[in-house]
Order: C-alpha cells, then structure tokens, then sequence
C-alpha cells in the first residue's frame, strides 16, 4: 500500500506527481517555492504538506523520496519541516502541516517539523510499515495491522488504539481513516463534516483524508468520496479507471492506469491544472 500511495500528492494549494522516469511534476501556488522539483531525480515517492484553508494558511512543502533512500524537500521551512537531507535508509515518506515523516527500513519513524501538539513524538514507534500527517496528528500502521497516532486528539482523531487488520491509514485536519484488508474503511474523529462516513464501503483497495474529506478507490477504479464538498472536491463520481486519489484541502486527484490524472475541487491556485500530465507511474 505504499507504493500505491506514493505516486500523487495533493497539498493545501498545490498538486505533485511522480513519473516513470523518476522525475517529478508540480502545478499550483509556489510562492514558498513549494513546487521548485523540476531538477528532482530518481524519485519513487512524492508527498505534499497539506493543512486546511483558513486565511492564515498557505506556505506549503514538498518531499521526494529517492531510490537509494534518501530525502528531498523544497518549500516552506518555518519549522524546519525541510531538514531531511541527512535522512537515510528511508522507504516512505509523509507530510503534513510544517510537518515531515519518514519510515525506515527498520520500522522505525523519523520526523522534522513542529512538534506543539506532540505530533511529532513518533521515536518509540516499532515496525511500522506505513505512516500519515494530519494537521496536528500523525498516524501509522505496524506489521501485525494495529494503528498508532501521535499529537492533537481534540475530536478522537487519534483514537486508533482498537483498529486491526489495516493495510493503510491516512490522516486529514481532524479525522483518522483506516483501510482494512477485507476492503472495508474505518474512520474516527470529527463526523460533523462528513468525512468519517465510510462505514458502507466495500472493495476499496486505496484510500486517501484529505482536510474534510475522505477519498477511496474500488478494485473495479471507480472513486468514492464522502465529507466537505463545497469546491466540489466530491464529484468524483464519473471517474473510472483510477488506480490511486490524493485528497488535498479542498481539491482531489485521480490517477488513472494509463498514467494521465484527473482533478476535482478548488483550483484558485492551479493546483487541479493537471490535464496535461502523463506517465504518472507507480513505483
């Protein structure tokens, strides 16, 4: 399930992917040079900090993780979220709201970035194979299928403790969603939105939070979305063929088996201008 994930980001106003070739593409607001990634090589796997609109948010972050396991990043730095160069032996990565994380080979969990809501206390996390930013929480998934989560628990966002059989996790703005191996989603956290109404899905094989939406794909690459649609970041519907979303703020991408994507939502910033891109590829 990583590297199902690793291809699209979504992030508050920009948009990233990973092509074939190891090169990246980003479209989307830049002004914290967010989507500087056009001399980026070898890249198996892309991830965009994404946090909720609001008027004092924006500045965004970019990271790429290399074949050789280590780790690029360009864009807002305020809290040293884009301190990653030294990283090494890393197999994915995460980002979120001034937030990086990156998963070791060994299971272990490395994080740069603000750490105010403890966000960031993921040191003692053990074989873990997959890991998610919110914008105050941090979740993961171990070996065994168990959740973990870390930082703000406001509205239960981090009440993860009982799931089991996970092959996935993602978090959003203030909800937690979790994939299970039968197919079926689990979600906790702020159910005002929307966002946690996964309990009827069925056959999903990917699955992405955005900040008050959730996002998922069936077997047969038909799209799912529940949460916040006021952008119409959950006209998805008509989509088909989509082996992988990304749900950003207020925005959702979709890439198909052919390589191209698909957008839906906000594009105030161009961040859905993404008709033009191919050979978006899998790792």
């Amino acid at each position: 399930m990583l590297a199902r994930s690793s291809a699209l980001a979504a992030g508050r106003r920009h948009s990233v992917g990973r092509r074939g070739d190891g090169t990246v593409l980003a479209v989307g607001n830049t002004a914290a040079a967010e989507c500087r990634v056009e001399r980026w090589r070898d890249v198996v796997a892309v991830a965009a900090g994404n946090v909720h609109t609001a008027s004092n948010t924006g500045k965004s972050h970019t990271v790429g993780l290399r074949s050789d396991g280590t780790v690029l990043a360009t864009g807002w730095n305020g809290d040293g979220q884009c301190d990653v160069p030294r990283w090494r032996a890393v197999v994915a990565v995460a980002a979120g709201w001034r937030r990086t994380l990156g998963l070791l080979a060994n299971g272990h969990v490395l994080a740069a970035g603000r750490n105010a809501e403890g966000q960031c206390d993921v040191r003692s996390w053990t074989e873990v194979v997959a890991v998610s930013c919110g914008d105050w929480h941090s979740a993961g998934v171990t070996a065994d299928g168990s959740a973990l989560a870390a930082g703000n628990n406001r509205r239960g966002q981090c009440a993860v403790e009982g799931w089991r059989d996970l092959t996935a996790i993602s978090a959003g703005c203030l909800h937690t969603v979790g994939l299970l191996a039968d197919g079926r989603a689990v979600a906790t956290g702020e159910r005002a939105s929307g966002a946690c109404a996964v309990d009827d899905w069925e056959d999903v094989v990917a699955l992405d939070a955005g900040s008050h939406h959730t996002v998922g794909v069936t077997a047969s690459g038909r799209v799912l979305a529940v949460g916040d649609n006021h952008s119409g970041q959950c006209e998805v519907g008509g989509w088909s063929d989509i082996v992988v979303v990304a749900a950003g703020s207020t925005h959702t991408l979709g890439l198909r088996a052919d390589g191209t994507v698909v957008s839906a939502g906000n594009n105030a910033d161009g961040q859905c201008d993404v008709d033009a891109w191919s050979a978006i590829q899998l790792p």
